[in-house]
């Protein structure tokens, strides 16, 4: 079993815990992580981007002049691409754009994540975030004693005062251990882990 120290908020190591290494020390593989982070991304966009065909300009049908005798060139309908206020050719329609993986590969990848951060001595264990009221500079401080300026922090259930505490801060995101996933694992540089969510965390990506 993997050892990890415990913090306080003032950055006092008050005790140490074991993590599964089935979940804290798996082998990382980019393209995994990769398949994963792309499919995320993907699923967040609205892919509702859309123009009018030919088939869908409002116009009459009416050929604008007759074929023959006017010096002009022959024309078709007003809605043909090629003139003003006509419809678009190739344009967008709506779309989705979801890439699926499977979710076995998700939790694998969520594995990886989590065992890239451990290694790289970038995962910290709080024995709480309990702050004494909704504060940022509070909030603030504690990021301080710990040198985090880019940092996901994972709660075990709803904790609102420090999810007020910390939405006007920039890059500092709070995520209840339910909603952990590669990507925010991945994007930012700090992992801040409550005690009683490891459990929960273990449990979920669990071989078991």
């Amino acid at each position: 079993m993997a050892t990890i120290d415990v913090y306080n908020m003032e950055r006092e190591k008050i005790s140490q815990m074991e993590l599964d290494e089935d979940v804290f020390n798996v082998e990382v593989k980019p393209h995994v992580l990769h398949q994963v982070v792309v499919s995320q991304l993907l699923k967040r966009r609205s892919g509702t981007a859309a123009v009018k065909g030919r088939s869908e300009v409002k116009g009459s049908g009416a050929k604008l002049w007759r074929q023959k005798g006017t010096g002009r060139a022959r024309v078709g309908s007003a809605a043909s691409p090629t003139r003003r206020g006509g419809g678009v050719a190739f344009g967008p329609m709506p779309r989705k754009y979801e890439r699926k993986v499977s979710k076995k590969v998700r939790k694998a990848a969520l594995r990886m994540a989590l065992s890239d951060k451990f290694r790289n001595d970038r995962l910290v264990v709080l024995d709480g975030f309990d702050l004494p009221g909704i504060k940022t500079k509070a909030f603030v401080e504690v990021m301080k004693n710990f040198e985090a300026d880019k940092a996901l922090i994972v709660t075990m259930g709803k904790n609102e005062t420090l999810e007020k505490s910390a939405r006007n801060v920039p890059r500092v995101k709070v995520l209840r251990s339910e909603g952990l996933n590669v990507y925010d694992v991945l994007n930012h540089d700090h992992l801040f882990v409550v005690e009683n969510a490891v459990g929960t965390i273990q449990e979920a990506l669990g071989n078991r």
